[in-house]
């Protein structure tokens, strides 16, 4: 006989660190898309009910909202580390931070051996 050993489980609450998925899109992305889908009603809406714009000619327009709400999900969020998208933003702003320019420091030269 095999002596009878005592399995302590842990709770661990690994389950608390994903943020989920919603439409394939990480974390809560999806309400940026419903937002553009949103504007880009609403500015329909007024482009061809309210200033009398044809249809072709109110589609491009409104089609701006959606597009930048698209471009900025998969270009800047969408499989990036959190953080991402500010830190590009604050870096095509203000330039790099405090820290050694790699482009303006001088190559270092070999001394020669003597051996």
């Amino acid at each position: 006989m095999s002596p009878t050993h005592d399995i302590r489980f842990t709770e661990t609450n690994s389950a608390d660190d994903s943020a989920g998925s919603t439409w394939g899109l990480e974390g809560n992305l999806f309400w940026y898309l419903i937002g553009g889908g949103f504007a880009s009603v609403i500015a329909l809406l007024l482009l061809f009910s309210m200033w009398r714009w044809t249809l072709v000619s109110a589609l491009g327009p409104a089609a701006v909202p959606i597009s930048l709400a698209l471009l900025y999900v998969f270009a800047f969020r969408q499989g990036r580390p959190s953080g991402y998208d500010t830190d590009l933003f604050e870096l095509w702003l203000k330039g790099p931070g405090f820290g050694p320019a790699a482009v303006i420091q001088p190559k270092a030269e070999k001394e020669p051996s003597n051996v």
